[in-house]
């Protein structure tokens, strides 16, 4: 994976990546660093003084590679990792243990670790994305006729799924719970997947094709959420944002939303907090 992201995939999409950011840069700089870092400091806030909570990245900003080292000269009784990755996937939670496992082993330490690999169904979470979606609506009104929602996942190859990674099945629970949790009707939400690249592939409906869609189908209202990202970054900021809505509109459709990510949001920090301290009272 690393041969391929470094020789294939970055050369090609760092250049327009930028590009993009300048659309959706913000006074604290990059959204995803700004927001991941005051979750960090939320959670720090809900766990309380006993706890040493940190925030790192697989790459660019913040490495995990040079965070952790630091971490670990504290000595600490057991390192939680929590990925921010509600649905497993190799190609999310994977890298951040294997990060992890890189960094740990390069200072020789044989601390505990406690992993939370996934929290797709857990009730505090299904909460914290439906407080967003309701906190919406109180403001531009509930949905009607005619309006839906779109639950908008990050897509993954096909074949990964073909060798048994359930990612595809945890979105879709994650999706039912959600919709349920809103008292929604099967008519007024469905479900895509975006941020696909390559020519392999990938899961499907894409977001894209489904937006496309419902503009032609003349949907005069198209809200959207998207469970799998705890903070606003590109992929939502940019590519449901602005080129989803302008896809929409194009095809026919009415008015778009966009609904933000949980990022540090009241009950997104009260979910992260009791999903570590469900995890520790499993172990």
């Amino acid at each position: 994976w690393q041969p391929i992201l470094r020789w294939h995939i970055l050369p090609h999409r760092c250049p327009k990546s930028a590009a993009r950011y300048q659309k959706v840069w913000t006074k604290d700089g990059s959204p995803l660093v700004a927001n991941t870092a005051r979750i960090a400091e939320g959670l720090k806030r809900a766990l309380g003084e006993t706890w040493s909570v940190h925030w790192a990245m697989c790459y660019g900003t913040n490495r995990v590679d040079d965070v952790l080292p630091k971490v670990l000269e504290i000595a600490p009784d057991r390192l939680v990792v929590l990925p921010l990755f509600p649905h497993y996937a190799t190609q999310t939670t994977e890298a951040v243990f294997d990060a992890v496992d890189r960094a740990v082993r390069s200072v020789r330490s044989d601390v505990r670790q406690l992993r939370i690999t996934e929290y797709f169904e857990h009730p505090a979470y299904i909460k914290a994305v439906a407080a967003r979606v309701c906190a919406h609506w109180a403001t531009v009104g509930p949905l009607e006729k005619g309006d839906k929602l779109l639950i908008s996942m990050h897509s993954i190859p096909a074949c990964s799924i073909k060798k048994g990674s359930p990612y595809e099945r945890q979105c879709r629970r994650t999706a039912e719970l959600l919709a349920a949790e809103l008292q929604l009707s099967e008519s007024q939400w469905t479900l895509a997947f975006q941020s696909k690249f390559g020519h392999s592939k990938w899961l499907e409906p894409s977001a894209v094709d489904t937006a496309r869609r419902l503009g032609k189908e003349g949907v005069r209202r198209l809200d959207v959420v998207c469970p799998g990202f705890a903070a606003d970054c590109l992929e939502t900021l940019e590519e449901i944002g602005i080129d989803l809505k302008e896809t929409f509109l194009a095809s026919g459709g009415g008015a778009f939303h966009y609904i933000p990510a949980t990022n540090d949001s009241p009950e997104a920090i009260d979910a992260y907090a009791g999903i570590v301290r469900d995890a520790l009272q499993r172990a």
